[in-house]
């Protein structure tokens, strides 16, 4: 026998002993592959953009953003539940900032019917009265004082002292824990500013602090005192000793009622 057939021979041969193995150990099938629903969702309507206080909602501020039905927040507008949120919702103003991509709450948004922004806002039975501020903050903590913040008012007079020498000044705390609206025309913190400069400070009262705050800028000059965040919740918001100021004038201590 010639080599060559010898060689055919072979290779003939190791081809046959490879296909037996592979017919006698068969590759193992490929997994499952796993199918994943998609978890179910409805639209609900967010803010295309950031929508700071004051501003007048318009269309391209709102949009409709799939949200994971298992996980809707109570209280936003889903579009199942009002289709037409977007045409209801134009021309009203936030009264409080919204995050892009936030999902709108209506208690967010007020009419404004053509009244000012300012007035919009104030719950019912509250007055907003506007005090005179030094713009270089000496009065207002530096400047660091923002809208929504907690304050107190201090009032200081001035009158002769005891001694007869000189004058005499005193500063009592007479309102507590005011909302602060505005500072100048500043109802909000603006692009990251962390100070707000303006020549009066609007304030949150009742009517009877509102009495209490003009009868204050006449005998002295008011300053305001930043509460801490921690007890901005305390409701601590009336003159001290129910409604009285102590006021020294030509030397003599005397209070002044709330009437």
């Amino acid at each position: 026998m010639s080599p060559a057939r010898i060689v055919i021979l072979l290779v003939a041969l190791v081809a046959g002993i490879g296909a037996a193995m592979l017919i006698g150990n068969p590759s193992p099938a490929p997994a499952p592959v796993a199918r994943i629903e998609p978890a179910p969702t409805v639209p609900v309507l967010v803010a295309a953009a950031d929508i700071p206080v004051g501003n007048v909602v318009a269309t391209a501020d709102l949009r409709w953003l799939d949200w994971p039905l298992a996980s809707v927040p109570a209280g936003v507008i889903r579009k199942d539940e009002a289709p037409q949120a977007e045409q209801e919702l134009t021309g009203q103003v936030a009264r409080y900032g919204m995050l892009a991509a936030e999902p709108i709450r209506r208690e967010k948004l007020i009419k404004t019917d053509g009244t000012g922004f300012l007035s919009a806002i104030l719950p019912s039975g509250m007055r907003a009265v506007a005090i005179s501020t030094d713009s270089r903050g000496a009065n207002t903590a530096g400047g660091f004082i923002l809208p929504n913040d907690r304050v107190d008012v201090v009032v200081t007079v001035k009158g002769p002292s005891v001694e007869g020498e000189g004058d005499a000044f005193l500063s009592e705390t007479i309102l507590r824990n005011l909302r602060v609206l505005a500072i100048g025309q500043n109802v909000q913190e603006r692009n990251g500013e962390k100070v707000v400069v303006g020549e009066t400070a609007t304030l949150e009262v009742e009517p009877g602090q509102a009495e209490t705050l003009f009868r204050a800028q006449k005998m002295g000059t008011l300053s305001l005192s930043l509460r801490s965040l921690k007890d901005a919740g305390q409701v601590v918001a009336g003159p001290t000793a129910e409604g009285a100021m102590t006021i020294v004038k030509y030397g003599v201590t005397m209070r002044s009622a709330n009437q």
